[in-house]
C-alpha cells in the first residue's frame, strides 16, 4: 500500500493511537497534516518524524471549534492543493456520576468526539470528492456497544460517531468511502504490563497495540478497501465476543 504524495489529515497525533496511524501513513510516502489541540505534543509528534525524514506537518487546532477546523482545511489546501484522507481519531471522555458531572462536561465530549468529525467531513468534503474517491475514517470505540458505569458521554459519543458514519457514506457516496473503527483495549503505555488475567480476556492472548488500528487505516483507506462503505471494524482481539463469568476473574 504506497501513499506517495496522498494528503492524509489525522487528529490527535500527540500520542497514542492519532501517533501510530501519522507514523504509518508517513512510512508509506504520504503527507500527513497532524493535529492536536496540545501545541507541546504536537511539535514533539512534527519534530521526531522529520528526523525520520518523513513529510509531516503540524497545525495546533481545537477540532470542536468551528474556526479552528476551517483553518486546518485552508491551511491544508494552501500548502498541498489537496486532501485525500481523513482520519478523524481525536477524542476525549469523561468518567463522573451521572449526578455529579455537569452538562458542561457532557458538551465537551460531545462536541469533540462527535461534533468534530461531522465539521471535519463538512470543510473537508469538497477535496476528498475530487480526490475521488476520498476516504474518512473514524475513530469510534467499542464502549459505543458496551458500557461501563459512569461513562455516559464517551459511550453515547461514540454511538453517535457510528450512526454519523454510515450517514456521510450514504450522503458523500461514490466519490467518498466512510468507514469506522472501533477499538477495544489498546495500550498506549510505553511501559505497561499486562497480566495473564488481561491477556486471556482476549481470544488472541494479547492487548492490542496502536499500530493493530493503523494497519486496518491502511486497508481502508487503500484501493483494496474499494467495496467498503458505511461500515464498523471491531478491532479487539475478540473481547467483545468473549463471555466472562465471575471464575474467569
Amino acid at each position: 500500500m504506497d501513499y506517495e504524495q496522498r494528503v492524509v489529515i489525522v487528529t490527535g497525533v500527540g500520542h497514542g493511537i492519532g501517533f501510530a496511524i501519522s507514523q504509518a501513513f508517513l512510512a508509506r510516502k504520504a503527507y500527513v497534516v497532524g493535529v492536536d489541540c496540545n501545541a507541546t505534543t504536537g511539535r514533539e509528534w512534527e519534530k521526531k518524524m522529520h528526523t525520520l525524514n518523513y513529510q509531516s506537518f503540524f497545525i495546533c487546532a481545537d477540532v470542536s471549534v468551528e474556526s479552528d477546523v476551517q483553518q486546518v482545511v485552508k491551511t491544508t489546501l494552501d500548502r498541498y492543493g489537496r486532501i485525500d484522507i481523513l482520519i478523524n481519531n481525536a477524542g476525549i471522555g469523561h468518567t463522573a456520576s451521572l449526578f455529579d458531572r455537569t452538562m458542561e462536561e457532557f458538551d465537551r465530549v460531545m462536541n469533540v468526539n462527535v461534533r468534530a468529525p461531522y465539521m471535519l467531513a463538512k470543510y473537508c468534503g469538497h477535496a476528498l470528492q475530487l480526490a475521488n474517491p476520498g476516504v474518512i475514517i473514524n475513530i469510534a470505540s467499542t464502549r459505543a456497544l458496551m458500557s461501563e458505569a459512569n461513562t455516559e458521554p464517551y459511550s453515547a459519543s461514540k454511538g453517535g460517531l457510528l450512526a454519523l458514519t454510515h450517514a456521510l457514506a450514504i450522503s458523500l457516496g461514490p466519490q467518498i468511502r466512510v468507514s469506522a473503527i472501533s477499538p477495544g483495549w489498546i495500550e498506549v503505555g510505553e511501559f505497561a504490563e499486562h497480566s495473564e488475567q488481561d491477556k486471556a480476556q482476549h481470544p488472541v492472548g494479547r492487548v492490542g497495540t496502536p499500530d493493530d488500528i493503523a494497519q486496518a487505516c491502511l486497508y481502508l483507506a487503500s484501493p483494496q478497501a474499494g467495496f467498503i462503505t458505511g461500515q464498523n471494524f471491531i478491532i479487539d482481539g475478540g473481547m467483545t465476543v468473549k463471555m466472562i463469568y465471575e471464575e474467569d476473574q
